[in-house]
């Protein structure tokens, strides 16, 4: 008897779980992947042809292009604009069936992969990107080869398209080949890639470029700057620069290339103008030259102006004299101006006028 109520136990125990299960599936949703442009048919779960259901996309009625057939609905010609969340409920009770993820992309295209050596002769690193975007999650496999040795391959931990390789000789005449795969639920593209280990020699440009004016020279720049800290052997591959320098006024660049200093004095510049100056530097054997650094600005040095001298009084002044004070502070009172004749009636006036009376 006891046993039998075990058994009874389990395998209702076992349908509880069947069953959770399955309300469990259906609450979960599944991810599905198509192609754009397609025509994309969704299962609703496991239900029979001639069950009839309903669906809604992000809990919404579709509204897209659609037909449906049975437990099926039917997009056509899908877009970007298809994706989204997607849920089945069977009629006429409304039980939901099924949830799907509608994904929708394009394959993956074969990566434009460059491989490229700043840290001569430590190693070298890769790094490539999709031409063209796929709309979905794509991972990308690299495989590197070195004659008949397979290399380790070190992801960058910063740039994720990136990865890092050790160079396992120096001048090797044997070929590299890497093989850069990208996948994506809908497919996958390789690239690969083969070259010597010379020819993707490339530093890093030159840093803490300087330009300075020297005094009493108006037609001299001081130029200085540092080898790249990525370049770990200056001493055993030593670098050559590369200096370009123009005033802003031209469009035309001067150049001057140097053995392995890290320094040079510009003679011809014109006195007054401002300079835009920069300089590259290259392995003195192999490879290529670097980018240009960045740009740095100066202007020759220019004569200060002559302090300008205040004026005195006595050389540009003319001294205006004036009257004398009159003594009393009180306003004098101008006469009217007289003239002769009236001076000379004024004075005879009595004279004439005794005449008069004697002749009367």
């Amino acid at each position: 008897m006891a046993n039998l109520v075990t058994s009874l136990c389990c395998v209702v125990l076992a349908v509880v779980v069947v069953a959770y299960a399955q309300r469990r599936s259906q609450l979960v949703a599944r991810n599905q992947f198509e192609r754009m442009g397609s025509d994309v048919t969704m299962q609703c779960g496991s239900l029979d042809n001639d069950a009839s259901v309903s669906w809604k996309v992000n809990g919404t009625d579709v509204k897209a292009q659609h037909r449906l057939e049975g437990p099926r609905l039917i997009l056509t010609q899908v877009d970007l604009g298809h994706n989204g969340l997607y849920s089945c409920f069977q009629n006429p009770h409304g039980e939901r069936r099924d949830t799907i993820y509608l994904h929708i992309g394009i394959p993956p295209r074969e990566p434009a992969v460059t491989c490229r050596s700043n840290t001569y002769p430590k190693g070298f690193y890769c790094s490539w990107h999709q031409q063209h975007p796929t709309y979905l999650p794509t991972s990308f496999e690299v495989d590197v080869q070195h004659g008949q040795n397979t290399l380790d391959v070190q992801k960058d931990p910063v740039h994720k398209n990136r990865c890092h390789v050790q160079f396992p000789e120096v001048f090797s005449t044997f070929p590299y080949k890497v093989n850069v795969t990208a996948v994506n639920p809908l497919g996958k593209a390789s690239t690969t890639v083969s070259f010597e280990e010379a020819s993707i020699v490339k530093p890093d440009p030159p840093e803490r470029v300087t330009a300075t004016p020297i005094r009493n020279n108006p037609r001299r720049l001081e130029v200085t700057w540092q080898s790249p800290a990525t370049w770990p052997e200056i001493d055993v591959f030593p670098l050559k620069y590369f200096l370009r320098y123009r005033p802003l006024i031209r469009e035309q660049w001067q150049h001057v290339e140097l053995a392995d200093s890290t320094s040079h004095t510009i003679t011809d510049a014109y006195a007054g103008k401002e300079y835009i100056i920069q300089v590259a530097a290259k392995d003195t054997e192999i490879g290529t030259w670097s980018d240009w650094s960045v740009a740095v600005h100066a202007t020759p040095w220019i004569e200060d102006p002559l302090p300008i001298t205040s004026t005195t009084e006595g050389d540009t002044v003319t001294e205006t004299k004036t009257s004398p004070i009159p003594s009393s502070n009180a306003p004098q009172k101008a006469e009217p101006p007289v003239g002769r004749a009236a001076r000379v009636i004024t004075f005879f006036s009595p004279l004439l006028l005794g005449m008069l009376l004697l002749l009367m």
